[in-house]
């Protein structure tokens, strides 16, 4: 069973752009994610998909595979299956954010565990325990909830599970509330059939294309996971990045 890694990368981010190459402790983003990404041991090739001249002379430039995509996509999941179509030769496929220049190899093993060894699973992803109670009210940290066979119920941007009875300050520690990482794991033909459903009401209504996917029936396996993930979105997550390498 093979398994392809695709890092899709964008120049034109509303909130910033030219991200991808933005540097990074001398190293830029796409360059950090591929690092991380080509560690893992599950992985048989990591190809960067883009729609940028800029961002694929980078990527040759530092010995990276990478392939150019349409530009009109309107997500990284749909830029990741027009890659997929070429690379038949694939039974999975990873989506791995190219704005996660710290993520774990080890995390990118257990996104795709469930499918290799789960045969009711089409899709698999993460989520972490929420540590930090502004987390739970945070619009921007996508929640999930999770039944009893491992699988997604629902995400939200809201607080879920709501507890009903008890003021918000007083939420933390009666449940355990789960923060989705959006890493995605995909049996190939899932990825190729998913990009083809029409936008549906809860995903437009919360942003998150996975309900989409939910909504259409397809099970999302979740792996609970200890280790958290730092997305870069603008300049100042930016300025955390280079924190975090700093020595402490």
């Amino acid at each position: 069973m093979s398994v392809l890694g695709i890092i899709p990368a964008r120049y034109a981010s509303t909130r910033f752009p030219g991200k991808p190459l933005a540097d990074i402790g001398g190293v830029s983003l796409i360059e950090r994610v591929y690092r991380q990404a080509v560690q893992a041991p599950v992985l048989r090739d990591v190809v960067v998909a883009t729609d940028d001249t800029r961002i694929f002379d980078h990527v040759r430039q530092f010995g990276g595979q990478v392939l150019m995509t349409r530009a009109d996509h309107t997500s990284g999941t749909d830029r990741c299956a027009e890659v997929a179509s070429h690379f038949q030769e694939y039974d999975y496929v990873v989506n791995i954010q190219g704005d996660e220049p710290f993520i774990a190899p080890e995390q990118i093993q257990a996104a795709v565990q469930p499918l290799l060894f789960q045969s009711d699973a089409s899709i698999a992803t993460l989520a972490k325990a929420i540590e930090h109670q502004e987390d739970i009210f945070n619009a921007n940290v996508v929640k999930v909830v999770i039944n009893k066979h491992g699988h997604a119920m629902y995400f939200s941007r809201s607080p879920i599970p709501y507890l009903r009875g008890l003021p918000p300050e007083a939420w933390p520690g009666q449940v355990t509330f789960y923060k989705h990482i959006g890493l995605y794991a995909f049996h190939r033909a899932t990825l190729l059939e998913i990009t083809q459903l029409p936008p549906g009401y809860y995903e437009q209504a919360e942003a998150l294309e996975q309900l989409r996917w939910l909504a259409a029936s397809y099970a999302i396996a979740v792996t609970i996971t200890a280790q958290d993930s730092l997305g870069v979105d603008t300049p100042e997550d930016l300025v955390k990045a280079l924190q975090f390498l700093k020595p402490t």
